[in-house]
Parts: C-alpha cells; structure tokens; sequence
C-alpha cells in the first residue's frame, strides 16, 4: 500500500498511469451520461406534483454532490501536500478548483431555475442555499490565492489552508435541512434508506451521478497530466518526452 503511494506521489510514474486510464473514464462518462440524460429526460415519468419540471434533477443533484466532492478532494489533496510534500497532490488540487467551482454555479443556477416552479421563488437565503454559495466563494477564495502569490509554494500552501478550513461547509450544506427551516427538501436517496421516488426516476439519476464523477476524474487525470508537464519542464525526462513527440511528428 505505501509503495503504491510512494508510486503515486512520482510525477512521472503518475503522468504514465493516468495516461492508460483516462480514456476509459472518458469511455465511462460519455456512456453513463448519454444514457442517463436520454433515460431521465425522455422516459421517466413525471412528477406527480411538479410535472417535467424536475427533470432538472438529473443536472441539479450531480452537480451539487460532485461540488462538494471535489471540494474534500482538494481539502485531502492540500492534507497530504502540506504533510508529506507530495507535489502531485497539489497539482490535482490545482486543477480541481475551477471545475469544482462549475459545478457549484452548475448547481446553484439549475436549483435557481427550479425553483420558479416548485418553490415560487428564484431565491432565498435559506441554510442550504445559502451555504451552496458560500461554497462557490471559497472555491473563488482558493483559484485567486494560486494566482496572488508570486511564490508557487506560497500560493499552494495558502491554497490548501483555505481548502482545509472550508472543508467544514460540508457537513453543513449536507444536514442543513435537517438543523433549520429550509424550503430545499431532504435528500431524494441515500445509501441507507430506501429512496423515495419510483425506480424508473431514481436509477437513471444514480446513472447521472456516476456519470458526472466519472467525467471528474477523466478531467483531472487530463489536466493534472498537463500540470505535470508544466511543472517539471526543466526534469530530463519530461525533456526527453517532449523530443520524442517533435521526433514523430516530422
């Protein structure tokens, strides 16, 4: 286990593995999304009570779970630079920060667009909304300390500090329905109850999610790979690897 994360923490064993599983991921998110917007928009049946409008669902929920997902990414991925100094682990939270930050204005702007039907409102400054946003914040408070800082450790470190602290939002998007009045309603599915909706609704949603992640670790295993190149220009072998493609390319 601590050899392979020995391995894994080596920018050029790292750019060499990810290599062979990005495309698969890529394969894996194209499939599950395809089949997931086709299925959910086209054949699940309507709500009883809010109609097609909660088709946006199969937008809305994975981009909040991956918003926050990728937030305890980047907070786990600052823990182990600032701990053991594994620079590929910065690199990923580099690059993680912009798509997390997507998501949550993915998030934020599809529960805002159904909200006008179901909720009668765009907005409303209740717990779960409002922690959302201040979700999108820190994702912007952690892309502008990369780029505040003229020292690239610096930047990383403060990065990764910010990424720790807010990680404690977490907990609060996820049980701030349950802690306080909230129009948001609970959780459509978890993994220990029973989900409340049909099965020809929830099981094209689950295809969704997985669908979402799996475009996430495509997405960052690509541009953790150009980070890498980035990064260690100035390495021989990243020199050598260069030479190789303008050699084949003539």
């Amino acid at each position: 286990m601590w050899a392979f994360i020995h391995k894994l923490g080596s920018p050029k064993w790292f750019y060499g593995i990810s290599a062979k599983l990005q495309p698969w991921f890529w394969a894996a998110a194209a499939l599950l999304i395809v089949t997931g917007s086709l299925w959910g928009l086209a054949f699940a049946p309507a709500d009883y009570q809010q109609g097609n409008s909660f088709r946006i669902i199969y937008v809305h929920v994975p981009a909040a779970f991956l918003a926050q997902s990728i937030f305890i990414a980047m907070a786990v991925s600052g823990l182990v630079f600032m701990v053991w100094k594994i620079k590929v682990a910065d690199m990923a939270a580099a690059v993680m920060a912009p798509l997390g930050a997507a998501m949550t204005f993915v998030a934020l702007f599809s529960g805002a667009v159904w909200g006008v039907p179901t909720w009668g409102t765009w907005w409303m400054w209740d717990a779960r909304l409002t922690s959302m946003l201040i979700l999108l914040f820190l994702y912007l408070g952690v892309i502008a300390l990369r780029g505040a800082f003229t020292s690239r450790d610096s930047a990383s470190r403060a990065a990764s500090v910010l990424a720790m602290v807010g990680v404690i939002n977490i907990p609060i998007i996820k049980y701030s329905v349950d802690w306080w009045y909230t129009l948001h309603q609970p959780a459509s599915f978890t993994l220990t109850s029973r989900p409340a909706m049909p099965t020809e609704m929830w099981l094209p949603l689950v295809i969704m999610v997985l669908g979402f992640y799996s475009f996430f670790i495509a997405l960052t295993l690509m541009r953790t790979r150009s980070e890498i190149l980035r990064r260690e220009a100035n390495k021989r072998w990243v020199q050598d690897l260069v030479n190789g493609q303008v050699e084949e390319a003539r």
